[in-house]
């Protein structure tokens, strides 16, 4: 039997008191409990990338994170990047040029790269190229990926 833990988080500004399994995975609370299905697991090893959300606005691999080493912490998921409507200027700049295909890595990309903005405003394509080295997209061979992240920085996302 799995003893269970409290714990008190904030996912995408809404503060949630939860006893979990002390077992759980952020990428499970989150997909499961509070049904926020933005966050994939691709490798299941913390490899890919797809599984990236913002804790306490750094990028940190879901699927290998417990849920209860969050408590006090706050979570951006894909979901809660957007306000009001409005996507932010990471997924703007994404949808503009088509820096996706399957968009299976997609989430985890877009965070990541809001992070690198937070971080720096203006980077350069080697910088751009560390920030995302965590993150394996199969499908667009990265070329407007680097685009959209140059738009979204001239945009002041971050």
């Amino acid at each position: 039997m799995t003893s269970l833990v409290d714990i008190s988080i904030t996912v995408n500004r809404r503060p949630y008191l939860l006893s979990l399994p002390t077992n759980r995975i952020v990428a499970d609370l989150l997909r499961e409990d509070l049904l926020l299905t933005g966050c994939k697991i691709g490798c299941d090893q913390g490899v890919c990338g797809a599984c990236t959300v913002l804790v306490d606005d750094l990028p940190v691999t879901a699927c290998t994170t417990f849920a209860f080493e969050l408590d006090g912490n706050s979570v951006t998921t894909i979901e809660g990047l957007s306000e009001d409507g409005q996507l932010h200027p990471v997924q703007r700049a994404f949808l503009d040029h088509s820096a996706f295909q399957c968009g299976f890595c997609t989430p985890g990309m877009i965070l990541s790269v809001k992070a690198l903005l937070d971080h720096h405003r203006d980077p350069d394509d080697l910088t751009i190229r560390q920030w995302l080295g965590a993150n394996i997209c199969r499908c667009t061979g990265y070329q407007m990926i680097i685009e959209a992240v140059r738009a979204a920085a001239r945009a002041g996302a971050g």
